[in-house]
């Protein structure tokens, strides 16, 4: 990028994927491993070989009769029938003894194939994309228009979000999802975004624009589903999916009474310490995800006695990191019952549907173990690492890749990468980031980078995002848990993680919420429910979102450009959502109101959105999600218009995959000769001495100063990738001077002086 602006694609030659480095010949990188010399890239998209149900298989519903209890034979298979449990054992049977499952590597992760494969992702939200009157979600992205749109871009994969049925069944009847589809239920494409015909004709298309779809799998719980409500009747294996404990009635005096209509309560800290104390559960974990005094005030919830076919009542407590209607998955019960279902769900969604990835959502949690003292061992357990290298393994088996949304320290992100999944979403740097642009200053990004290139965390590993479904994330575990009494010199003093993430924290509340910006709302303990631009429009001072100017959206997408510079000027994969590409701003909270009741602010950032203008007259989203105000308008559109925020993404994504940033090696984050200033070192490593730098202002006024860095050979040469000009060369200090406009970036390639 030129310090001018963006770079032009038309100055960077069209033809070429990569940049072909001058006058340097590659050395022979050594002895090529089985994956090099057979599959050198793993396949864009699987060819579904495997069905779970065959066309016109009869509905469920067909089979209804009696009452739902468990001494209603019928009701007990018709659950059956529902479960993942069930789906999983005859998805598996198609796999077993099949030539095919020894044709692909598995043992180690391998995250630069993966972003070889596809290494920029659109992010998609089900529930809040506007589609065509009659048209499904799947469909949709089924368009060969979109996909047509998407390969302009530069985007090459697509991340569906959560599409199968969620939620939960009281009875016969379903109960709607309590956090937006990822407490999944069953193996069947929830009909209210689509078929899985649909689906499969999505991964068509894709594949047609060199495309590929990720799909989700959630290995730490499930929604109250058949799978639950069977585990409640004691049914089979059932309840070894869950780390559930049916308590003795002798001890029933212990737990709380459920209201009537609910059919669980949440565990106040009385009660869990009471039943710890009983040897009935491990008791308190290491933090409570979603505290809400009241609400949820403990990570177990105690069921309403329920009457089994065998006529035996029963009364179980249930672990749930997460929500009360999202019981978590026992990865370490006899039956093995847990794993079974997730890996079931896994191979529908590559083999039966088309995916070529998956992500692992909630999979730091799959392992809980009681301690001596203190809190219970809840967070980077071995056992999580054991199931993700084994999750991680069956995908690649079947030729897909992985990546995990892991919110936890910088070691248990490496940890359970080490051989697990592929790549990791950047929990460590995306706060940091957010932090850089609402304060103008890069120190605490500079040391979140400097910690995970220190802890051994490779950056390609790593999936760089804009905004996503959840709030922007604030919870710096890595500092707040992990890291709490260790020092960090911060701000000329040295101050605790603890303190540290308490300040930071502080900071990022008090510059993107409130009085500041009374459209962003705080998220329990977690972040800020806040869109991409509306976090820029806080960060700018920009408190009446109804009183922007054409000058303040220009701003804005500056400012939101230099966020996409950030993440994907470094190696690693770049992801971006819907709201990132029209430049959503956050539903007006009394809109929402009831969605807001419990304390999930995060809706009031998931507006509806409509990328291609194909439903101009909608108010909302099919699942009733409202339309989102907009600053840049649909993408084919801002396409036509070189000014636009997705025309300067196009320039700086082609940029990108044409001098394969996404595949070389960060290794150097140096000091800064300005506060705003961020420098980024990068190394292709099979041409010794080539590098790339990228150099980026966080401020929207200029900036100047010397880049500096050991890396740097004197004498080198420079190269404005942006236009392909000469900047200079590399000084006897290993350095060079450069200026930036406000929110401005700069991408250089560094050639070594021939010799």
């Amino acid at each position: 990028m030129s310090d001018r602006d963006q770079v032009s694609a038309d100055q960077v030659p069209a033809d070429h994927e990569t940049v072909e480095v001058e006058a340097l010949e590659v050395e022979d990188p050594g002895e090529p491993n089985f994956a090099q010399v057979f599959f050198p890239a793993r396949p864009r998209a699987l060819r579904p070989r495997a069905r779970l149900r065959p066309q016109g298989a009869p509905s469920a519903a067909q089979v209804r009769s009696g009452e739902p209890l468990g001494s209603n034979p019928v009701y007990v298979e018709w659950l059956r029938g529902q479960s993942m449990l069930q789906d999983a054992k005859e998805i598996a049977a198609q796999f077993t003894g099949q030539g095919s499952m020894w044709q692909n590597p598995f043992a180690q992760p391998d995250p630069r194939a993966a972003v070889q494969t596809a290494s920029v992702w659109f992010t998609a939200y089900p529930i809040s994309m506007i589609t065509r009157p009659g048209t499904s979600f799947l469909a949709s992205l089924a368009d060969p228009v979109l996909w047509q749109t998407f390969q302009e871009i530069g985007i090459h994969a697509l991340h569906t979000g959560p599409v199968k049925r969620a939620g939960g069944l009281s009875g016969w009847s379903p109960t709607p999802s309590v956090d937006g589809h990822f407490d999944r239920v069953g193996t069947h494409i929830d009909e209210l975004f689509g078929s899985e015909d649909d689906y499969r004709e999505m991964c068509r298309v894709a594949a047609d624009h060199d495309g590929t779809v990720i799909d989700d799998i959630v290995p730490g719980h499930t929604g109250k589903g058949a799978d639950f409500r069977l585990a409640e009747m004691g049914v089979g294996d059932y309840p070894g999916i869950y780390h559930m404990v049916a308590i003795p009635q002798e001890d029933w005096h212990l737990l709380p009474d459920v209201p009537e209509g609910r059919d669980s309560v949440n565990l106040d800290e009385a009660a869990e310490a009471a039943l710890a104390d009983a040897g009935l559960i491990v008791g308190e974990m290491q933090r409570v995800i979603f505290h809400v005094p009241g609400l949820k005030d403990t990570n177990w919830s105690v069921t309403a006695p329920v009457t089994g076919p065998d006529g035996v009542t029963r009364r179980w407590v249930y672990l749930h990191y997460f929500k009360e209607g999202q019981p978590s998955i026992n990865w370490l019960d006899p039956t093995f019952a847990g794993m079974r279902l997730v890996i079931g769900d896994a191979l529908h969604s590559l083999g039966d549907l088309g995916s070529g990835g998956l992500r692992l959502d909630a999979n730091g949690f799959l392992g809980v173990e009681r301690t001596l003292e203190g809190p219970a061992w809840s967070e980077g357990h071995p056992l999580s690492q054991a199931a993700n290298q084994l999750i991680g393994s069956m995908v690649r088996k079947v030729g897909g890749f992985t990546f995990q949304e892991l919110n936890l320290s910088i070691e248990d992100i490496r940890d359970t990468a080490a051989g697990g999944a592929d790549l990791s979403y950047d929990f460590v740097n995306r706060p940091a980031y957010h932090h850089a642009l609402a304060t103008g200053d890069t120190e605490f990004l500079r040391l979140t980078l400097r910690q995970a290139h220190e802890l051994g965390v490779d950056a390609a590993g790593l999936v760089h995002a804009l905004q996503n479904h959840d709030e922007m994330t604030y919870e710096l575990v890595h500092f707040a848990s992990r890291h709490r009494d260790d020092e960090f010199d911060f701000r000329g003093e040295v101050t605790t993680g603890e303190g540290l993430a308490a300040t930071i924290r502080e900071e990022l509340t008090e510059a993107l919420t409130g009085d500041a910006a009374p459209y962003n709302l705080v998220f329990t303990t977690n972040g800020i429910a806040s869109t991409t631009a509306s976090v820029i429009t806080a960060a700018l001072g920009l408190r009446d979102l109804d009183a922007l100017t054409d000058e303040d959206v220009e701003r804005v997408t500056r400012a939101h450009l230099l966020l996409a510079m950030f993440n994907a000027l470094q190696p690693g994969v770049f992801a971006l959502s819907g709201w990132d590409l029209v430049g959503a701003l956050p539903i007006p909270a009394d809109e929402i109101e009831p969605l807001l009741r419990e304390g999930d602010t995060r809706w009031v950032h998931r507006p509806a959105y409509d990328l291609l203008d194909v439903a101009p007259g909608a108010t909302g989203s099919a699942s009733g999600m409202p339309r989102a105000r907009t600053l840049y308008g649909p993408i084919d559109a801002q396409l036509q218009d070189p000014r636009s925020f997705v025309r300067r993404l196009k320039d700086l994504l082609h940029l990108r995959g044409y001098f394969a940033i996404a595949t070389t090696r960060q290794v150097d984050v140096p000091e800064v000769a300005h506060r705003s200033m961020l420098v980024m070192v990068h190394d292709y490593e099979q041409v010794p001495g080539q590098l790339q730098v990228t150099v980026l202002n966080f401020s929207g006024e200029p900036i100047s100063g010397t880049v500096i860095s050991e890396h740097l050979e004197p004498g080198s040469r420079l190269m404005d990738m942006g236009d392909g000009s000469t900047f200079g060369e590399v000084d006897q200090l290993h350095g060079f001077h450069v200026e930036l406009e406000g929110f401005a970036g700069l991408s250089l390639l560094v050639t070594p002086a021939k010799g």
